[in-house]
């Protein structure tokens, strides 16, 4: 397909309530191309270390994709603080907003067979476990009174940037830099001491199997990414996506840190006009 478009021609719908989690509102904002339709839809899961951060994350991005025949739903979902974990509330969450975008696909003009994820750095965690994990028992079917609970949560493609694959190896990063404040024990309620099935089950790497190869997936990380080890979760999880018959492209940007995908992709040396054109040659290819 040809994603060229013009970038007027967009429509928008904000705050939509795609869900409610144990009494919790969870709101999207779609990025809608113009016309008949139907299109294809990426949903967006933001980063912010599984305790913060918020759905604008996308703002440049919807736009983008929308001038180009892509729609995006750009979600909010459940954040852990001390006590108050969010695993695996969140993936539940991200189930719930693919469910949701594609319950109402005749509405919003969305193709239900062309559905992606795509998350930044924590987004990327919990987007990595809805598209590959989403049928696991871990996952699976946790709020069966959600208007579109029937629906199907299976994605086409998955895009990840710069996201933490093994969260085991993440807790250890965190443990050294700042011990008091660890983000994973937060987000799943207890440290790998307490409970090691717990690190499995929240790691996607540990979902790149056979049975989950029908996925296609584009891998973005920074050649300087100073907080999330390269080599030990996008390469890793490039290498076990391979070995199970996955098809992986990576993008692989020069001089690249952590926390550049929320930057406008319009400033020619931004690290996002570098991976824009990539990510539409591999939704053109496979979403």
């Amino acid at each position: 397909m040809n994603y060229a478009g013009n970038p007027s021609e967009i429509e928008t719908r904000m705050g939509l309530t795609y869900a409610t989690h144990d009494s919790v509102a969870l709101a999207g904002d779609l990025y809608l191309p113009k016309g008949a339709g139907p299109f294809p839809v990426l949903v967006a899961v933001h980063g912010g270390g599984w305790v913060q951060g918020a759905r604008n994350a996308f703002q440049y991005w919807g736009p983008y994709l929308a001038a180009r025949g892509v729609a995006m739903f750009t979600i909010s979902y459940r954040l852990a603080k001390t006590g108050q974990k969010t695993f695996p509330h969140a993936v539940r969450d991200v189930l719930a907003a693919v469910q949701y975008v594609r319950g109402n696909a005749k509405e919003f003009r969305i193709a239900e067979d062309r559905i992606g994820l795509i998350g930044a750095s924590a987004g990327g965690n919990i987007g990595a476990l809805a598209a590959l994990g989403g049928k696991s028992p871990v996952f699976a079917n946790g709020y069966p009174q959600d208007p579109h609970a029937s629906v199907a949560t299976d994605v086409k493609v998955l895009v990840g940037v710069y996201g933490v694959y093994d969260v085991l190896d993440m807790w250890r990063t965190y443990n050294t830099q700042s011990p008091k404040e660890n983000n994973i024990e937060k987000f799943l309620g207890a440290s790998p001491m307490e409970n090691r099935q717990l690190y499995f089950d929240a790691s996607p790497i540990n979902y790149a199997t056979y049975a989950n190869n029908k996925v296609s997936v584009l891998l973005a990380v920074g050649t300087e990414d100073d907080l999330v080890d390269r080599r030990t979760n996008n390469d890793a999880f490039t290498l076990a996506l391979k070995q199970a018959g996955f098809y992986v492209r990576p993008c692989i940007v020069p001089g690249a840190p952590h926390y550049w995908m929320n930057d406008p992709i319009d400033e020619p040396d931004s690290q996002t006009a570098f991976m824009a054109p990539r990510l539409m040659r591999f939704l053109a290819e496979k979403l």
